[in-house]
């Protein structure tokens, strides 16, 4: 049966950030079992030794009242037992495994080797994915242009890109190389992390006894500005009084903007399975869920477009997907991202015209003209702290632009660079004049015309 939300979506205009997920007052409603609480108990101490009941807790993300049973239920088994405390009660108790335990713990070690923060619920990560969903995320030309406010684009850039944003749907952007694809790309990455409020991750989720790891640090940024749950201090107290407190199985991140080339296969799009300890971490793309998946030099990956569009097909329209486990069960997650496709080939050489259909919007991005060439020109010579020089930019335009070179937004960035470096070896001040020019762009175009 297909997961459904059980929330409305966030209205994003009111509320960018979505609520975070309350602490678990029971076992229950921390959507676990005493079978595999009791095991997660077992593997923790075994692996990091005897435990305060606090820091047992806290390791685990969990208030101690909903590990407070399980423990109860190991001592009484004469798994655990009891080396020291004081006066403040169970959560001070020393806890350690007995002989009977320590063999327990080996045999749930053999059978899943996970220890760390507890897992969330599927049914609990789907449902916080259709509350900080990207679609329907408030987009506006005046809150867009700081994000790209480092770019020289044409006013009818902006048209193409607010819609698309808007709607949450996969982007197209095509056009030559060194024209700003991959900047205008991250660009809207920006805008929805500054825009876009924070969303939650969970460290891990379960689904049908499998454990699956969501949360990657490579990639995912920690929101740590203040919430409604306050500081940094007033959280620690609400997690020892177990009251009012976030769920500590989840975190608070920015909206995770992903970027990946020509490395990305099939396999990257897969549950990535490890043997040894027998849980498994989420594919590249589900990690983007709730923002900004790119796919840099796209026709260029070590897989086919056409096997890579097959694959994603149907998650573009449905707007969910499919994880398969090691004993071929699926189950569905959602497909919640803004997917943008950046590439310098013909669109109609990589995808046919059904798979074009299913991506709503299309941006090209040309070469410059030169009006806009020299506002980038310009641009550049301010970020590096060079004066703008007329001639250097007509020198170009005679000696190349004029001769058949198509101009690159790039060029100007690559050029005023070399110059730099130029000036510097010499030990002289970083200006710019047209024989710098000649000089830097003899060796970086002139060999290429």
């Amino acid at each position: 049966m297909a997961l459904q939300p059980r929330q409305p979506i966030v209205d994003w205009e009111s509320n960018p950030t979505p609520e975070a997920p309350s602490a678990p007052e029971t076992l229950r409603e921390a959507g676990l079992s005493t079978a595999f609480l009791t095991d997660q108990i077992l593997r923790t101490i075994y692996v990091r030794g005897p435990q305060l009941g606090r820091d047992l807790a806290q390791y685990m993300c969990l208030p101690f009242k909903v590990v407070r049973d399980s423990l109860k239920f190991l001592k009484d088994e004469k798994c655990i037992q009891v080396d020291g405390g004081d006066l403040v009660g169970e959560v001070s108790y020393k806890y350690s495994l007995t002989d009977l335990g320590r063999r327990r713990a080996q045999d749930a070690m053999k059978q899943c080797a996970y220890v760390g923060p507890a897992p969330v619920p599927l049914e609990d990560y789907v449902e916080q994915c259709y509350r900080q969903t990207v679609t329907g995320l408030q987009c506006y030309p005046e809150s867009l242009r700081a994000p790209f406010s480092h770019l020289v684009l044409r006013e009818e850039m902006f048209t193409a890109i607010g819609p698309a944003i808007i709607s949450g749907r996969s982007v197209f952007i095509y056009g030559p190389p060194g024209n700003g694809k991959t900047a205008m790309a991250r660009a809207i990455g920006d805008f929805m992390n500054t825009a876009g409020g924070s969303i939650y991750i969970p460290y891990a989720f379960i689904a049908d006894g499998n454990i699956v790891t969501v949360y990657d640090p490579s990639l995912h940024v920690i929101d740590d500005t203040p919430t409604e749950f306050g500081d940094e201090a007033d959280a620690t107290v609400r997690r020892l009084l177990s009251t009012g407190a976030m769920d500590q199985r989840w975190l608070r991140i920015r909206r995770p903007v992903i970027v990946t080339g020509g490395e990305l296969n099939l396999a990257m799009l897969d549950l990535r399975f490890n043997a040894e300890a027998n849980f498994y971490q989420a594919p590249i793309h589900f990690k983007a869920n709730g923002g900004v998946f790119l796919i840099d030099d796209f026709g260029r990956q070590l897989c086919s477009p056409k096997e890579l569009l097959n694959r994603w097909i149907l998650p573009l329209e449905d707007r969910h997907d499919f994880l398969t486990v090691s004993n071929g069960k699926k189950f569905q997650v959602p497909f919640e991202q803004l997917i943008i496709f950046s590439t310098n080939l013909d669109p109609k050489d990589l995808v046919d015209d059904a798979f074009l259909r299913r991506i709503r919007h299309k941006v090209g991005i040309l070469a410059p003209v030169r009006e806009v060439y020299e506002k980038i020109f310009a641009s550049v010579c301010k970020r590096l702290g060079m004066n703008y020089s007329a001639d250097a930019v007509e020198y170009l335009y005679e000696r190349y632009y004029n001769r058949g070179r198509v101009p690159r937004a790039s060029d100007c960035r690559d050029l005023l660079e070399i110059v730099q470096s130029i000036c510097r070896y010499r030990r002289q001040p970083v200006h710019l004049t047209r024989d710098l020019i000649v000089e830097a762009s003899a060796s970086f175009i002139a060999e290429f015309t």
